[in-house]
């Protein structure tokens, strides 16, 4: 320590990145209390309290022997984790200490040589996300960058922003010769691409012993290439964005304090959406897209799974999910509704939260999305089989005569009132016909036929719904956490983030998930990073250095509390 904490203000919480707080006691780091009269300060009731919690665990401290190997003591899982070192050793939880002394010794050497310390990171994507991971990464001068994307504008559009930058032009499928290149040039691989394209990186990542990291979900082609990559000394660190990411980082913490202080998880809520600005979802979906719609049509047809009170309750694909809409109010300023996403009850075991019988993750939106989709269902627009009339190559046709083709009708020969009569029929809903007419489906205009009804509706809603200049967008994301302590008292635990967008900056959605992957890009460059193979952010060593970061780029969470 270089200064003493006062009686009036005893304690100070210390980070990784060596950031000072005195005015709360909870967040990632040490805290320390320094005060230099301190044994006639130390409250009796904290003493007890750190009593109590290392009272279970100091019989196996006290018999402990430091002359004989680590592997003859039987010591409780929690002291075992703890040891750091033995017979002169490091054990297994902690050799990374030495990969990081090396790590430091040859930066030294190269900083006492003068040689330059270039590192470099390939941004694999230059859309919509990408602005604030460029200029995360731009502000360290040692990193050289280069974007690399099949769209030459987006990625030269990012070189003008940023001094430096270096735009390449790449289609990942079609190049992959170009696409080894560009990757073996790197340390460190961003992809910011589609999820279905992130196996083809990964391979390519691994072949050259290039680290990638990933803003999605890591599928089970990623999944499978877990020893390779160890084998061959890489980290693929995934699940690093929005949510999949933050969501993640901000239950482990919740998760984390709860179990040491002794409580126990009985259950965990969570959901999260991108969405427009209330002012700016004036539209039937009240939803706007900033890239393609299909991921977001497409997983309104996907199953869903989760733990309801002890029992797993099963979504069929196909279009049931919009049935399974719940009406949320935990921020009653907000007229929200969600419904569940993928596969939650594998989230048990990731979490270590063994003892929840509830747990499910959902995607949030405005209400009145869900009865627009469920209509647009119904109609057969979300489809994503070919339809006879969308081939590129027949005959040109309109909207209404697209919408009379999907009601059987044999052609649009018919009064527009009974054509909405007809439709009604079909969609179970006034209100959902309204909605399809506002959305101009009932309209002369020419479609631009893509083959199945979804890619071309997923066309026609990107050039309709789009942000439009001075608009911004919105990210809720909100955990709901019941937690048993070992007094039987029950506490409901709310884990709040809600994010506007900068008009004229960065959007919500591009910092929530630009930042956290630009971080995880980061700790990877500098030695932060241990484990290889497929890795998730599930770890403290992972999680605590990037939300405390996230802070300091003012992506922060507020919490409620209530005893039940």
């Amino acid at each position: 320590m270089n200064e003493c904490t006062t009686i009036d203000t005893p304690f100070c919480l210390y980070d990784a990145d060596r950031n000072k707080d005195t005015k709360s006691f909870k967040g990632p780091g040490v805290l320390v209390c320094s005060i230099d009269n301190m044994p006639t300060q130390l409250p009796k009731e904290s003493t007890d309290f750190f009593g109590n919690l290392l009272y279970p665990y100091a019989l196996d401290i006290i018999q402990s022997d430091a002359k004989k190997p680590l592997e003859e003591h039987n010591f409780n899982p929690a002291v075992h984790g703890a040891i750091i070192a033995s017979n002169e050793m490091l054990t297994p939880n902690f050799e990374y200490i030495q990969e990081l002394r090396q790590l430091n010794q040859r930066s030294k050497h190269k900083a006492d040589s003068g040689e330059q310390q270039s590192k470099t990171v390939v941004v694999l994507g230059a859309g919509y996300v990408s602005a604030p991971l460029v200029e995360y990464l731009h502000r360290d001068k040692d990193i050289k960058l280069m974007v690399a994307s099949q769209l030459k504008d987006e990625a030269d559009a990012l070189a003008n922003r940023f001094p430096g930058v270096e735009p390449v032009y790449l289609n990942v499928l079609d190049r992959p010769d170009t696409l080894h290149d560009v990757v073996k040039s790197a340390n460190v691989v961003v992809s910011l691409l589609p999820y279905s394209l992130h196996h083809v990186i990964a391979k390519t990542c691994i072949e050259t012993h290039t680290h990638l990291v990933t803003a999605s979900y890591m599928n089970d082609n990623v999944k499978a290439l877990h020893q390779e990559a160890q084998e061959a000394g890489v980290t693929i660190l995934n699940e690093v964005g929005l949510d999949p990411g933050i969501d993640h980082l901000l239950a482990l913490e919740c998760f984390d304090e709860v179990k040491q202080a002794g409580g126990k998880i009985e259950s965990f809520i969570s959901w999260c959406g991108g969405l427009p600005a209330p002012e700016s979802s004036c539209n039937p979906l009240r939803y706007k897209f900033s890239w393609s719609p299909r991921g977001a049509l497409l997983n309104t047809l996907s199953p869903a799974k989760y733990l309801h009170e002890g029992q797993e309750v099963k979504i069929a694909g196909g279009g049931d999910l919009m049935s399974a809409v719940q009406e949320l109010d935990f921020l009653p300023g907000f007229a929200l509704e969600g419904f569940p996403n993928r596969d939650s009850t594998m989230y048990r075991e990731y979490y270590g939260i063994h003892n929840a019988s509830t747990v499910l993750r959902g995607t949030l939106r405005f209400k009145g999305f869900s009865d627009t989709i469920l209509g647009l269902q119904l109609l057969g627009l979300i489809d994503p089989d070919p339809h006879p009339s969308l081939h590129p190559n027949g005959p040109d046709i309109t909207w209404r005569l697209l919408v009379c083709n999907l009601l059987g009708l044999a052609n649009d020969n018919i009064f527009y009132e009974n054509l909405k009569q007809k439709l009604a029929e079909r969609v179970n809903s006034w209100e959902r016909v309204k909605a399809i007419e506002d959305l101009g489906l009932l309209e002369e205009d020419q479609v631009l036929k893509l083959n199945t009804p979804l890619d071309t509706l997923t066309h026609y809603l990107s050039k309709k719904l789009y942000y439009e200049k001075n608009e911004r967008d919105l990210v809720i994301l909100r955990h709901e956490v019941g937690i048993c302590w070992q007094d039987n008292k029950r506490e409901s635990r709310g884990i709040n983030l809600v994010l506007y967008g900068d008009a004229i900056g960065h959007s919500a959605m591009a910092r929530t998930v630009g930042y956290p992957a630009a971080i995880a890009a980061k700790m990877i460059l500098d030695g932060e990073v241990q484990q290889r193979g497929m890795v998730l952010p599930f770890t403290p060593d992972i999680y605590r250095p990037i939300l405390s970061r996230l802070r300091a780029e003012g992506v922060e969470s507020f919490e409620t509390s209530k005893w039940l």
